[in-house]
Order: C-alpha cells, then structure tokens, then sequence
C-alpha cells in the first residue's frame, strides 16, 4: 500500500502520536521520579580526567592503580588510544599528582586532561541550564504571540517543552550521562523545532486567509492541506540534520557522543511534533472559535 499524502489526514493520524507521546511521558516521569537523571560531572560534584594513552593499558591496570590510591567511586570508559574517568568525589590536587604519577609508570608518554567540579558549581549549573531552557521557551512563546496569535503560541510551546522531555525521559529511562554538551542539544532541537513549527503555522495562517470556514472540518482541511504543502521540506531538513548527527555519533569522539544522541532524539521528536502535535493542538484550540465573517453577518442584520 502506497503512502499518498494527497489522501492521508494528519489530524485523524495525530491521535496515535498523541498516544505514543503520552506512553512515553509517563514513563519519562516514572523513570524521574524513582531513578532521577544519570547526571555527568558538570552538574554534580566529582572530578573527569581524560588520559591519551600511546601505550596499551588495560582495563584490570587501571582498577589496580585507582584502588591501591585509594581514590574512591569511578566509572571507566575506554576508546581509542583514550580512557575517561569519572571519579565521584572530587579528587584534591596531592591525589591527582600521585595517580598521574602512578600512571606514567605504565605509559610514560601519557597526557591528562582534568576537570574539578565542587558541590557549589554543580548546583549554579543545574540552575543555569533550567534558566536557559525556560527563557528560551519563554521568548519563542513571545515571538510566536506576536508573530501569529495566542493559539499558535501555546501550541508551538507545548510542542516544544514536549520535545525537550521526550529527549530528557529517554534519557532518564536508558540510564544515559546528562552533561553540558546535553543542555547544549536540548536548546539546540528547541530552535530546529520551532522553526519548523513556524513554517507549518505561517503557510495556515495563509490558506486561512482563501478559506471558506463554515465547521470544524473545514478548519481540519486547512490544517491537513497545510502540512501537506510543507512535507516536503520538513523531511528533507530533517533528513539532512540527522545524516549528520548520525555521523557524529557514529564516527565521533566519545565526549560528543551523546549529544549527538540527544540530537538524534530531538530531531525525530521535533519533526513529528510539528507535524501531529503542534497543527492538531492549535485546531483544538482553534475550533470552538467564532469566525470573524459570520460576526459581520450578525451585526449587518
């Protein structure tokens, strides 16, 4: 059976993401609520070291040495020619010198890349990232209101902070490291995914203007035949974001690796939100509104 997107109706489609959308928000806040976010160094406190290495050290190695230190918690990552190291407390500067000291017994030529983040810092950067993201929805909420009306500002925002949460509740569920590089890719799909809300909302705005409007359906028909004249484009810029998300995740560093992943993410939720969520939204809203042309006719009689 062949996808005609002349035929196919958007709206009536939406409710099955509406569904799917729902299925995985309460997931994302039961995941919250009984595990939280995996968060990386950079909002909580502990110490990141990254170790080139240009000779083979192993995994057991490594073990050793961080447990005869006595250093703690850590978790160990190991990519190519690279290790990280994730220590839970943040290490003090004797204990640093001593197991780079240590290390070099292993790989003379070894070379450190530390990071040290307090209690302090952690928490002024959980604050800053929640201000980032709520002033940013807050300003695309202004534009939107001002650029178009009420109705398409709170469904362009809903769609939005549905975007960022799908990310943080996948996120949340698999268990994966929430850092600086996360916050980065969450305000990143929230200004892919606006504009391509603004496009799908701009060409409604215009066929409104031609359009009959006597019922709800009429108003449904607007809608479909919006989202159909801007398919095209909002598949192919997505296609075009993902190819190379895909490839930084795939061919990347690993301290890139899961913004990538939230990109990924982001994008497949951004594209279908402008699509089923954000148009059908506003038709709810839109619906029960009275029409501009029969008041007219009122009054002249």
């Amino acid at each position: 059976m062949r996808f005609n997107r002349n035929e196919f109706d958007f709206v009536r489609a939406s409710r099955h993401f509406f569904l799917a959308s729902a299925i995985i928000t309460v997931l994302g806040i039961a995941s919250l609520i009984i595990f939280g976010l995996n968060y990386g160094i950079d909002f909580r406190s502990g110490t990141s070291m990254d170790i080139s290495v240009h000779q083979k050290v192993s995994k057991d190695q490594v073990d050793a040495l961080i447990h005869n230190d006595n250093l703690g918690e850590y978790t160990l990552t190991e990519g190519t020619n690279r290790l990280s190291i994730r220590f839970k407390n943040a290490l003090s500067e004797q204990q640093m010198q001593q197991f780079q000291t240590d290390f070099k017994k292993l790989d003379p030529s070894a070379s450190f890349e530390t990071n040290i983040v307090d209690v302090d810092i952690a928490r002024e950067q959980q604050r800053n990232a929640l201000y980032g993201v709520a002033l940013a929805s807050v300003g695309i909420m202004i534009y939107v209101a001002i650029r178009f009306e009420w109705r398409f500002a709170i469904a362009a925002i809903i769609a939005l902070l549905h975007d960022a949460f799908i990310v943080i509740s996948l996120f949340s569920i698999f268990r994966l490291e929430v850092n600086l590089p996360f916050i980065v890719a969450v305000l990143t799909i929230i200004g892919y995914s606006i504009n391509d809300t603004v496009v799908i909302f701009d060409r409604i705005r215009e066929n409104l203007r031609f359009a009959k409007i006597k019922s709800a359906n009429d108003l449904a028909a607007v809608v479909n035949e919006s989202v159909r004249q801007t398919l095209t484009r909002s598949i192919n810029t997505v296609l075009t974001v993902a190819f190379a998300a895909v490839c930084l995740f795939a061919f990347g560093s690993p301290s890139i690796r899961l913004f990538s992943l939230a990109m990924i993410f982001g994008l497949i939720s951004g594209a279908y939100s402008s699509i089923f969520i954000a148009s059908p939204l506003w038709l709810l809203l839109r619906r029960n509104a009275k029409t501009n042309k029969p008041a007219k006719a009122r009054n002249a009689t």
